[in-house]
């Protein structure tokens, strides 16, 4: 009997599979003749907690993936996806040693404890960012994952329930890193200090690397969500209002929104623009005292939020930095996916996406040029 569905080829990487709380986006990638190209790629919206017990939420966003598997022209089933940020947790703790046997004692005597996860059942991960100054000592900076096993068992369920085979869970910052970090590829730049802030629905994800490593994370629970929350509180409409309102204000290129009205959106926003402008600049202020490494003079921003004008301002006046928007899939062959109608320029909330879809990737034959920094 003929399969219903069609083989990956060895020249072809996964489907990256982003669940967010807005909406889910799906890519693959393939590379051939030192070229990368997306070969298709498709994006549903969606507002549910996908990765919670809602069962009705559930099957929505399991009909999309098999409307989105049916329209788009994916090879294979194989997926790699992310779990949520507001089911994972991160946490750094600075230790005297990177051997492994004693980093899983410590996973049983005090991670496990401040997770709230039990370190027999449970999944916890980690990764060594690098030795840090604590006063005269030197220790190793050491950041953990945790997720509960039950809540990894749903997400892998949905998957297969739509259609898929999954080949890897990955977290949203080593994700969004990995989008960024091919383009890292020069002798040049494997001292380089790079910033990449995600700013999505529920959180800002901070993620500071130095060259192909990631050395901090840092969650923030302060995002689109929040900003549409204070919008239609001081404002006096709803939420969904709140949205329209923030949207015309970003597209709001040509004066055509009454002052008084994007002025009092702007007013609504700005306390809590301001509080998250504070906490990234502490995560810069934690690299310079922990690390004592090269300040950052630029940082990328992605995610489905990253496009809020008047974030970025703030920013740059609390970090004194360049802001630039990322573009996850600049210098990629897009012949073969259909993104001309999406409004969105540079791309930048397929970041996580992008990064997802190249897990697992042989990116060793591919053209420098290929990755031409965001």
């Amino acid at each position: 009997m003929k399969s219903m569905f069609k083989l990956r080829n060895k020249n072809t990487g996964p489907i990256g599979l982003d669940l967010g709380h807005n909406s889910i986006k799906m890519i693959q990638l393939a590379w051939s003749d030192g070229k990368i190209r997306v070969i298709a790629a498709e994006e549903a919206d969606y507002v549910q907690d996908i990765d919670g017990a809602d069962e009705a939420g559930r099957e929505s966003a399991i009909s999309a993936v098999k409307g989105m598997l049916a329209k788009g022209n994916f090879s294979g089933r194989e997926v790699v996806s992310c779990l949520s940020n507001d089911s994972l947790k991160i946490k750094s703790l600075r230790l005297d040693t990177t051997d492994p046997r004693q980093i899983e004692e410590q996973f049983r005597n005090e991670v496990a404890r401040r997770f709230g996860l039990d370190a027999d059942a449970d999944e916890i991960r980690y990764m060594i960012a690098g030795s840090v100054y604590q006063g005269d000592e030197i220790k190793n900076e050491v950041i953990f994952f945790g997720m509960d096993k039950a809540g990894i068992a749903r997400h892998l369920g949905l998957l297969e329930d739509a259609g898929l085979t999954p080949v890897g869970i990955d977290a949203v910052p080593c994700a969004l890193f990995r989008s960024f970090q091919a383009s890292l590829r020069r002798q040049e730049d494997q001292r380089l200090v790079s910033v990449l802030v995600d700013v999505g629905s529920l959180f800002t994800t901070v993620i500071i690397g130095r060259g192909q490593e990631i050395i901090f994370v840092k969650q923030i629970p302060i995002a689109g969500e929040r900003l549409n929350a204070e919008v239609a509180s001081r404002l006096e409409v709803t939420v969904d209002e709140a949205k329209l309102l923030r949207a015309k204000l970003k597209n709001d290129t040509d004066g055509a929104m009454a002052p008084a009205t994007r002025q009092a959106v702007i007013d609504a926003m700005s306390r809590t623009i301001e509080e998250l402008a504070k906490e990234i600049s502490l995560c810069f202020r934690y690299y310079a005292v922990t690390f004592r490494g090269q300040r950052p003079t630029e940082v990328f921003f992605a995610g489905g939020e990253a496009d809020e004008t008047t974030l970025l301002r703030a920013l740059k006046r609390h970090l004194g930095v360049s802001i630039t928007i990322a573009r996850p899939l600049r210098g990629f062959d897009l012949s073969q996916a259909d993104f001309e109608r999406r409004h969105d320029a540079e791309m930048s909330k397929w970041t996580v996406a992008v990064g997802l879809g190249m897990k697992g990737m042989d990116l060793s034959t591919c053209e420098s040029e290929c990755y031409e920094r965001n």
